[in-house]
């Protein structure tokens, strides 16, 4: 057996013990609405309400169906678990049609905090990949009261937008093309004309080994029908690359964050061998950000919808960071 045999062969493995080998899941949900800060947020939320919380993130472009087998998985080992549309994703809505649509990285922080209050979850575990890992990452670096342990694909994703002014090598660069895309307004038209189709084509790219079908693709493209997803897509990447302003309420944040501040809680990284953004050296590029009880996972012939694509490997990391090992 090979090692990307013997990778595939461990998650299915984990995907077993903890329940997770169905043929086609179940209906997701229901979803939930609460008004938190600036949003009325679309969430789901299972299992006993007196369980340890743990909060579960989706990245782009997905949504809270990348956790349609861990959240059921966690709830019945007595976790409590929430997961959220992202703001421009799913049913989650601005409260204001005032409200700048404003997507730098301390925004999405900044809206957990706020539905974390809103259903009184004081320290939850946080886990994510995407933009999901980078929202998770401030929390545990910023307000490490409040995040109980971390689980982190892709490690330390906190943005430092003077380094992204320097390039890449060539063929990381290249991965990136959605990026630059973006940048221009024949991208913004293209987003928003082709939204479906882009995002089906970037699900193909990031996951080569995933074989996706097109009814689970189609449960998650529904959410991209959210009337402020175009501009909350946008403004996140543009914002990234230093081409659209921050809102100034939160220089504050975004100065500390520049800092790269170092994670304390509990953590747990993972990243999928076949993600085409996952850094060399097996974790070894970020683990300096990280000083507390730490492990690194890589998952052998996965890729970067870590949750979706190796359910049973991401909730064996939640309860592992949860319960100390």
């Amino acid at each position: 057996m090979d090692r990307r045999t013997f990778g595939r062969a461990t998650v299915a493995g984990a995907a077993a013990a903890f329940g997770l080998a169905r043929p086609a899941p179940a209906p997701f949900g229901p979803v939930r609405q609460i008004h938190a800060g600036e949003l009325d947020v679309g969430y789901i939320d299972a299992g006993p309400r007196d369980g340890q919380a743990v909060v579960l993130l989706h990245g782009w472009p997905y949504d809270i169906h990348s956790y349609e087998d861990v959240a059921p998985a966690l709830a019945a080992r007595g976790y409590r678990v929430v997961v959220p549309h992202l703001r421009g994703h799913g049913t989650t809505r601005f409260l204001s049609a005032d409200t700048r649509r404003g997507a730098q990285q301390s925004v999405f922080a900044l809206d957990l905090i706020a539905l974390m209050d809103a259903l009184g979850i004081d320290r939850p575990v946080l886990a994510g990949y995407d933009w999901g890992s980078r929202t998770a990452d401030i929390v545990a670096a910023l307000w490490p009261q409040r995040c109980k342990a971390l689980v982190s694909v892709t490690g330390y994703l906190i943005t430092n937008r003077e380094a992204n002014k320097q390039p890449l090598p060539p063929r990381a660069e290249w991965a990136w093309w959605y990026q630059y895309y973006f940048a221009t307004e024949r991208g913004r038209l293209g987003l928003d004309r082709n939204r479906h189709d882009l995002a089906k084509l970037i699900w193909a790219f990031n996951s080569p080994t995933w074989k996706f079908t097109d009814a689970v693709f189609d449960r998650t493209a529904a959410s991209f029908d959210n009337p402020d997803y175009v501009a909350i897509v946008i403004d996140n990447y543009r914002w990234r690359l230093g081409l659209a302003p921050g809102d100034p309420r939160h220089d504050d944040l975004e100065n500390q964050l520049a800092q790269g501040p170092v994670i304390t809680v509990p953590t747990i990284t993972l990243d999928g061998e076949a993600d085409p953004f996952t850094p060399p050296g097996d974790g070894a590029a970020y683990r300096a950000r990280f000083s507390g009880r730490y492990e690194h996972r890589t998952l052998r012939g996965i890729g970067h919808n870590v949750p979706q694509e190796a359910p049973g490997a991401f909730a064996a990391a939640v309860v592992d960071v949860d319960r100390g090992g």
